[in-house]
């Protein structure tokens, strides 16, 4: 008799570098504990699970230094280089990777219809399921996280 995985979900709300790795990076590392693992993408997560999207995702410095005009071109190359540097892979590498371990990339349904998205611009194998879906998914999970 085979016991059931336990469940592992992660919610990605923003579009940004430090909103994007960390879903990806949980969501990968369940997998890899044996956990079954979705990442909801809802409101400007949902940009992450676009064609092209991962390649756009910035980094915000925080404070003043974040209204400076330029700075967040200069702020996201900067942690683009301290993530190379790092030998930490980059989204997109990161997000078929979590595909490839069997992490499931779910879109917000409502974030979807709000925001009048083509589901055919979303990445090869993402779901789109409600929020009523995903909380009977997260009601069983062991580990449910905001990212």
């Amino acid at each position: 008799m085979s016991q059931e995985k336990e469940k592992a979900a992660f919610i990605c709300v923003k579009d940004t570098l430090d909103g994007a790795y960390p879903s990806l990076v949980l969501g990968i590392n369940a997998a890899r504990l044996g956990m079954e693992s979705k990442i909801f993408y809802s409101f400007m997560g949902m940009n992450l699970v676009l064609e092209g999207g991962v390649d756009r995702a910035k980094f915000f410095p925080p404070g003043v230094m974040g209204a400076i005009p330029g700075m967040t071109t200069i702020a996201t190359t900067m942690m683009k280089q301290k993530i190379a540097k790092a030998n930490i892979p980059s989204l997109a590498d990161l997000q078929e990777m979590a595909q490839i371990e069997g992490v499931e990339l779910i879109a917000c349904k409502m974030t979807v219809d709000m925001m009048e998205i083509d589901e055919s611009k979303l990445i090869e194998g993402v779901s789109v399921w409600t929020a009523e879906e995903f909380l009977k998914y997260a009601k069983e999970c062991q580990l449910c996280l905001f990212t």
